[in-house]
């Protein structure tokens, strides 16, 4: 088995769907890399997860642009041909874990402060 480990920051808000009668959140996580390539100069690279993560709709409302989270699942890859005729790859994940680690903005639009310390466990201020 195949697992996948991420921290990241969400593209967009959580969309919640209903597929064969189960519920399933649509997210997606970017990671960002920083780094100093041979000449010195300072690149950044960002790679772009599509993540599901199903029969969890409660957390939903938590999951907005910009939350970072770290997420733990079954990765998959997918070639597929752009509009444009180049080929591209993409990797999905089937998230069985998810931690909030912080919020730009929490439910409601009101402001959540970061996590304190290394990203300390926030989700046992959640409801559910």
């Amino acid at each position: 088995m195949i697992r996948l480990q991420l921290i990241g920051h969400l593209g967009h808000d959580a969309v919640q769907r209903h597929v064969n009668g189960k519920t399933v959140l649509s997210f997606r996580v970017a990671h960002t890399e920083r780094f100093t390539n041979r000449d010195g100069i300072l690149q950044e690279k960002t790679i772009w997860v599509d993540c599901s993560y199903w029969e969890h709709e409660k957390v939903g409302p938590y999951l907005t642009k910009g939350t970072r989270i770290y997420v733990d699942g079954n990765p998959s890859a997918e070639v597929y041909v752009n509009n444009q005729g180049e080929q591209q790859s993409s990797i999905r994940l089937r998230v069985t874990t998810l931690q909030l680690l912080s919020s730009r903005r929490g439910v409601g639009g009101k402001e959540v402060e970061e996590a304190a310390g290394d990203d300390a466990d926030v989700a046992d201020d959640l409801p559910f």
